[in-house]
């Protein structure tokens, strides 16, 4: 078993609750048009290659779609994702104020930029998401919202 000092971070993003607890794990891709089986294998080596701690939540961030599994387990099977979430309207408005005209043009690390600017506003909302907005509405109804809210944020040193 390695030390703590060897273990190998490989997410992108962490997650913390209002008391510090790593309550979600984000990872980015800047692929285009993936299908919940291929996120589903995609997060099942990710699991299988990595040091993962049990958490709530694992999200897949793309361009144009999120996948959100809400299993504690972080199971290396290739259960398909509780929720798959269409990013356009959470993205569009970014994209506008960035000049970026079509998915296809964002960079990995502009995703990235771009999505944790979103979730800030999420985290730090004295609001609660709209649950008649479509886009919102998987927030509330998986209880990530809940989960997150008045928490942090931090980018992880990737492999």
């Amino acid at each position: 078993m390695p030390t703590q000092s060897q273990r190998v971070t490989v997410w992108d993003l962490a997650v913390y609750d209002r008391e510090g607890q790593l309550i979600l794990i984000v990872e980015f891709k800047s692929k285009l048009h993936t299908l919940p089986e291929w996120a589903a294998k995609f997060r099942r080596n990710i699991l299988a290659h990595g040091d993962f701690p049990k958490v709530p939540y694992f999200l897949m961030v793309f361009p144009d779609r999120f996948y959100l599994w809400t299993d504690k387990e972080a199971t290396l099977d290739e259960s398909e994702p509780t929720y798959v979430i269409d990013a356009s309207a959470i993205f569009q408005p970014y994209f506008e104020k960035a000049g970026i005209r079509n998915q296809q043009q964002i960079s990995g690390e502009s995703l990235e930029i771009i999505f944790s600017s979103w979730l800030t506003s999420i985290i730090d909302s004295p609001e609660v998401p709209n649950p008649a907005d479509e886009s919102q509405r998987w927030l509330i109804d998986s209880g990530l919202y809940a989960a997150i809210a008045g928490g942090s944020l931090q980018f992880e040193a990737g492999a």
